[in-house]
């Protein structure tokens, strides 16, 4: 049967009450099950971290000294116990060392998908379906109107302009996977990364991803070459340059209202959108659907007749 208070809502998360342990917690707690390494779902200080071994050294680097007590690595489909829950770390195609979590209680599962792509990215682990009795998904995008276009198609985009660009990308995963994308589809392309970027770079690297052909942001090198130089930035530098000259501003998001005034839109999501999350309903064959992160209401709608949709927050 299934247990309509299993996952919870409070001020820190969500919290999982049979197994005392909160799923990618927003305060320092005693059990932290991380899905994956983006700040607004891992947050250092938690006594115990339960992530994939990826997540852990982005951790490590972002936090330091602060990023955890003590973190228990685990691998993708290993079953592990939290306080009588069954955990499984389940590939969830967001980032590198992305995971959804499957949990098993009273021969109940439950898997919780964090963030996650459908999309094809070599610079991750591609996602991983899992049947279980209840979905717990992110419905960031969850939106009839909302269907994200190849992001092979959108790097071309770049192509079409030889004036140096300045593209504003999330430090951890989207940086990665332009960087890979640019490598493949515009080869006329000389790649500058911010010098807050590369550990994270690194980190994939030493994780076995090849990211070909990179260097680090050099200021000579964008003065001197005109044409083709493409530096990636975090959104905070993006941001504070707005004044910057002889560059095209371009952002890679999938938010409309973040593109509106770029010369280049560059709509290159790592969430799932309306059509990738029926899709993963349809994998997953749950008779109950909780919706978190996002707005639910449009899946409560299109499933009325047909399957028990319950929104979170």
């Amino acid at each position: 049967m299934i247990l309509e208070d299993f996952i919870v809502i409070d001020k820190i998360g969500l919290f999982c009450r049979y197994g005392n342990f909160y799923l990618d917690p927003k305060e320092p707690v005693k059990q932290a099950v991380i899905s994956h390494a983006h700040g607004d779902h891992a947050i250092g200080g938690n006594l115990n971290v339960y992530c994939t071994e990826a997540t852990s050294l982005f951790m490590k680097h972002r936090y330091r000294k602060f990023a955890g007590g003590e973190f228990h690595i685990y691998n993708f489909n290993a079953v592990f116990d939290v306080n009588g829950v069954k955990v499984t770390f389940i590939p969830a195609g967001h980032i590198l060392g992305s995971a959804m979590v499957l949990m098993e209680y009273d021969g109940v599962k439950y898997l919780y998908t964090g963030d996650y792509k459908l999309q094809p990215d070599k610079t991750c682990e591609p996602i991983s379906f899992v049947e279980a009795d209840v979905l717990i998904t992110e419905t960031t995008f969850a939106d009839p109107a909302t269907q994200h276009p190849a992001a092979e198609e959108e790097i071309l985009k770049l192509n079409s302009t030889k004036s140096n660009i300045m593209l504003g990308a999330y430090a951890l995963g989207k940086c990665q996977r332009l960087i890979s994308l640019m490598n493949d589809h515009c080869t006329e392309k000389r790649i500058l990364v911010h010098h807050s970027m590369m550990p994270f770079v690194k980190i994939y690297e030493q994780m076995g991803v090849n990211m070909k052909k990179y260097e680090m942001y050099d200021r000579k090198v964008m003065k001197n070459n005109p044409e083709h130089m493409v530096y990636i930035v975090p959104p905070m530098v993006f941001k504070s340059y707005f004044k910057a000259i002889n560059v095209v501003r371009v952002f890679a998001t999938g938010w409309k209202h973040l593109q509106s005034s770029h010369e280049i839109q560059l709509y290159i999501s790592d969430h799932a959108d309306w059509n990738d999350i029926i899709f993963t309903i349809e994998k997953v064959k749950p008779s109950q659907v909780w919706t978190n992160h996002g707005n639910g209401n449009y899946l409560k709608t299109h499933y009325e007749k047909s399957l028990v949709v319950k929104l979170l927050s």
